[in-house]
């Protein structure tokens, strides 16, 4: 058996702990000498905010895209800084140099502290607020970027001069803590060890210690031990003797007594003998019973077990498609909204392009009337033709730019009440108006009209997302769906309110659908036209937008070749 040191293993022990505990306060100073510099470097970011806010904002209020980009080359060419990204007020990317960081998008007026863990990037962003005639405008947001490399340069000094410290004094005391054990444990155990391998058991006597050392220690009563061990063992030895001489008598009583036991052991043997044979029949019986048993056993507990697993995976296979069918039907709700936005963009673009090109005209007879007037060649007919097309101009402008506005408007509104799902007050007759507005592009490519039948004054407190998102989604399902092949549809809607219940009467006059296909209306991912992109969800949102966000109720009412028609209850939160 191999033999462990007591001293090496208690030197090990005391320097492993010393060990962990220098390893814990020298990481424990790293760190905290890597959060003051990251402070330290955070603060520098705040005063480089400072220093560039106020030329930056101008420059992206300006659409100096030259100047922000050049701010930003002077910027990362400071150490300090390892990456800048320059947005305007959407979002798009002005400049982006260095690292980047994907941020969350969030509309803050306030200074936002980043920090990411795995990139090892860290910083600040910060918006770009333009004040003009005593108001604040938010022109963008800026994020600098500083890395945990910029720290370790910073830190790399100390971090050399904390684990060298470390070091020499682990190795210090690993030499003292070695030439003590060695003096005063390791050398006195092995003369005793050494003396200890001199015992004589024929002469104990000449065996004990005989200790040299003056001081009084845990050794010395060892040696005392051991030397009054050798005394007992002495004095044992004559007991020992003397016992011997006693057991020799006893053995011969006993070796009389065993003649007698024998023969009755004889005996007792064959009356056993035979009992055991009956025994071993039963127990080879039982044997068999047992075995069969255990194999039933197994077979059920394997039976249970691809039960148990085979349960476990229906449960987790519908949980995810339970999952997949909630995203299918958000990504279905909002894919009408991307349309329209699609459908809303192109639409402004003429407005637009016919304000940039009345500005550009005006641009150009004001010029033309300022050279004139520097070469004092202006006349009445002059000023009367300068007039006359710079009020066409604004007119134009004018007339085009409100356009604009009221798509703008109007699509806002909707859109904001599809991705909010807060209750307000609305007017009815105009809250349809916006939402026939904002599609009114996707509707302007048709033939089709839509007739609206609502009392001006009628006011509810709703869910305003969930009526857009309804009425949409039926004029879209017309215009794919019922009005196919049919150059010339008509869309009505009619709102009124009965026994305090808001009731929308939705009809088309299309081609319909079977009584089969009616009954399948609501089933979700149920359509006609899966060839051609149809997911089959457009009524299944209704039906749940209806029952589960308005608390109300739907039915439809269809004969093939006659229109399809929609009679929707909802409650009026004014009376609830």
């Amino acid at each position: 058996m191999k033999i462990t040191s007591i001293s090496r293993k208690l030197l090990t022990r005391v320097l492993s702990l010393y060990f962990i505990l220098t390893v814990s306060v020298t990481g424990i100073q790293i760190i905290a000498e890597y959060l003051n510099t990251k402070s330290h470097i955070n603060s520098e970011l705040l005063t480089l905010k400072k220093t560039i806010s106020g030329s930056l904002t101008r420059a992206v209020w300006e659409l100096n895209t030259q100047q922000a980009v050049d701010i930003s080359e002077g910027l990362i060419a400071i150490p300090l800084i390892q990456g800048i990204t320059v947005t305007d007020e959407n979002g798009d990317i002005i400049t982006q140099l260095g690292e980047v960081l994907t941020l969350p998008a969030q509309a803050s007026q306030e200074h936002q502290a980043i920090s990411s863990l795995s990139e090892g990037l860290f910083g600040s962003s910060f918006p770009l607020i333009f004040q003009f005639s005593g108001r604040t405008t938010t022109v963008g947001t800026v994020t600098l970027l500083s890395s945990n490399d910029v720290i370790f340069s910073r830190i790399e000094v100390g971090i050399y001069f904390l684990i060298g410290n470390a070091i020499v004094k682990t190795a210090f005391l690993v030499f003292l803590f070695s030439l003590a054990f060695t003096k005063l444990l390791t050398d006195p155990l092995k003369d005793l060890t050494n003396q200890m391998k001199q015992l004589d058991l024929h002469d104990p006597e000449a065996s004990k210690f005989h200790s040299m050392n003056n001081e009084r220690n845990e050794l010395d009563v060892l040696e005392e031990a051991y030397n009054n061990l050798i005394d007992e063992l002495v004095e044992f030895k004559d007991k020992l003797a003397l016992s011997q001489r006693e057991t020799n008598l006893a053995n011969d009583k006993l070796d009389e007594q065993n003649l007698l036991l024998e023969q009755e052991v004889a005996k007792k043997t064959s009356t056993l003998s035979r009992t055991l044979l009956k025994m071993e029949v039963q127990q080879k019986k039982m044997l068999v019973q047992q075995h069969q048993l255990e194999g039933e056993n197994n077979r059920r507990r394997k039976t249970e077990s691809t039960l148990i697993t085979t349960n476990k995976e229906l449960k987790n296979s519908i949980i995810e498609l339970s999952k997949a069918q909630d995203r299918l039907l958000e990504a279905e709700k909002m894919s009408s909204l991307g349309q329209l936005s699609a459908e809303v963009s192109h639409e402004i673009n003429t407005p637009i392009g016919i304000s940039i090109t009345s500005i550009s005209y005006l641009a150009d007879i004001i010029t033309k009337l300022q050279q004139d007037i520097s070469a004092q060649k202006l006349s009445k007919r002059m000023i009367d033709s300068f007039i006359a097309n710079a009020q066409q101009s604004i007119a134009l402008l004018s007339n085009n730019l409100q356009r604009a506005a009221e798509l703008i408007t109007s699509f806002k509104q909707v859109a904001v009440d599809q991705t909010n799902d807060k209750v307000r007050l609305i007017n009815i007759a105009k809250y349809i108006d916006e939402i026939i507005q904002s599609i009114h592009p996707k509707l302007k490519k048709t033939n089709h009209c839509i007739k609206i039948n609502c009392d001006p004054y009628i006011e509810i407190y709703t869910h305003p997302g969930a009526i857009a998102q309804i009425i949409i989604n039926l004029i879209i399902n017309s215009i794919i769906h019922g009005f196919y092949n049919i150059n010339r549809g008509v869309m009505s809607i009619d709102v009124s309110i009965d026994q305090q219940r808001l009731v929308i009467l939705y009809k088309d006059n299309g081609v319909g659908v079977s009584k089969e296909e009616l009954d399948k209306l609501f089933d979700p991912f149920y359509t006609t036209q899966i060839d051609k992109g149809g997911t089959g969800l457009g009524t299944h949102i209704i039906k749940n937008l209806v029952i589960d966000t308005l608390n109300g109720s739907i039915d439809a009412y269809s004969e093939s070749g006659k229109g399809l028609s929609y009679r929707m209850t909802l409650p009026d939160m004014r009376y609830s």
